[in-house]
């Protein structure tokens, strides 16, 4: 897994589902930075960002990894629809 798939659906290791809006670019060191909502209420925030790496990268064992996943977020190809294209 190297690139986030913008309008993908992606899961968390503690479980909960997000979808990803786009992906940009840090202005100073033009790394990339995801930009995700979650698919779920929350009363914090409703657009979130990680740099691209971090959102991908491997997790160690951990107690809260309820999903068993290898990394921080998968992609969810059953979930997963391009929301960013017209269905005409």
């Amino acid at each position: 897994m190297n690139e986030v798939e913008v309008g993908k659906v992606y899961r968390h290791f503690k479980g909960n589902y997000y979808f990803v809006e786009n992906v940009a670019l840090d202005s100073e060191t033009k790394e990339r930075i995801v930009v995700y909502k979650p698919l779920y209420e929350r009363n914090d925030s409703r657009i979130w960002v990680r740099r691209e790496k971090m959102f991908l990268e491997e997790i160690s064992e951990r107690p809260d990894n309820i999903t068993g996943q290898k990394h921080r977020f998968e992609l969810c190809e059953e979930l997963s629809k391009d929301y960013t294209k017209s269905d005409k």
